[in-house]
């Protein structure tokens, strides 16, 4: 018996120390994420999260809350822990020089999630995985003319004032609006990307232009400004989707049941289950593959009321 225990307690050991290497050997990422200022956001987060846990990898997770000044924060804590690679996913485009050099210097790899930033460097980080935040504009604005035949007064919802969204989803959607003469955006502003700011932003419009008078359409840089929008609209007797069309980004399931219920048009989906597509890339990088782009892209669709339902039931209904 004393034996048994004896073999029973070696056992015990050797798993303990398998365990703990396991532990060990783990790849640790550090990832700062934007925020939790929508609905995509929030999926986003989630899914690297289950991601990594399913891969086995030791996520270090900082929610910046829109900040960038706790992204440099975060970054720095993660060069200090000495952790394998780092994800970023950028509140705005600029100010990211030092704290990358900084992380090359500790010889730790950086990739870009989702935005982009601005650096005359591109060998500060390794690559950006993302969509393509131009052509989601482009899409929602060649969606539009058609719809609009080609003439009509618009009222935009700006995402994150120097954020790479805001700033290439305006870009791409204003070329096309650019073909079309007669098609011209008469109020934008900000709603920071949420439900809250894209309410009270089109409460403003709505003051402003007498009614939404004259208005043919809303252009939202994300679905949760729109769904904000569609409220104020609402509330102020207005029929959004059937007297104004509206098209946005994100393809969230709440925009989806706005489309079913009429009150919406059309949206641009971004995927948020992209954790196997980053953790990939940062895999390869690590087991010693250098020739990466510096840009891998996640194909986007634009979704109308006619796969609405189709969509929805795909995203869980």
């Amino acid at each position: 018996m004393k034996s048994m225990k004896y073999a029973l307690a070696g056992l015990l050991g050797l798993a303990s120390c398998v365990a703990l290497a396991a532990s060990a050997s783990a790849t640790t990422i550090g990832f700062s994420q934007v925020g939790h200022e929508s609905d995509w956001r929030t999926a986003f987060s989630k899914n690297m999260q289950d991601e990594a846990k399913a891969e086995g990898i030791d996520l270090k997770f900082s929610d910046a809350n829109q900040k960038e000044e706790d992204q440099l924060k975060a970054v720095r804590s993660f060069i200090s822990q000495k952790v394998d690679a780092i994800i970023i996913a950028p509140v705005v485009v600029t100010g990211w020089d030092q704290v990358l050099k900084e992380a090359k210097a500790a010889n730790i790899p950086v990739f870009l999630v989702d935005r982009d930033v601005e650096t005359a460097d591109k060998s500060l980080y390794v690559t950006r995985v993302s969509a393509d935040f131009n052509l989601e504009g482009r899409l929602a604005g060649a969606w539009l003319a058609q719809a609009l035949k080609g003439k009509g007064d618009i009222v935009e919802l700006q995402g994150t004032v120097g954020s790479a969204a805001a700033q290439y989803r305006m870009a791409g959607f204003n070329s096309i609006e650019a073909l079309f003469p007669l098609i011209k955006t008469v109020k934008t502003q900000s709603g920071d990307f949420t439900t809250q700011g894209g309410k009270e932003v089109m409460e403003s419009f709505i003051k402003a232009t007498d009614g939404l008078k004259g208005i043919k359409a809303v252009w939202a840089h994300n679905d949760n400004m729109l769904l904000g929008a569609i409220q104020a609209m609402k509330e102020a007797g207005l029929k959004p989707g059937k007297d104004i069309l509206t098209v946005s980004v994100d393809g969230v399931p709440d925009i989806f049941r706005a489309m079913l219920a009429g009150d919406a048009n059309a949206s641009v989906e971004l995927r948020s289950d992209i954790g196997p597509d980053i953790y990939g890339v940062v895999k390869e990088y690590l087991a010693g593959k250098r020739d990466f782009p510096k840009w891998v892209v996640i194909p986007s669709d634009l979704h109308t009321i006619q796969d609405a339902a189709e969509v929805l039931k795909k995203k869980g209904g």
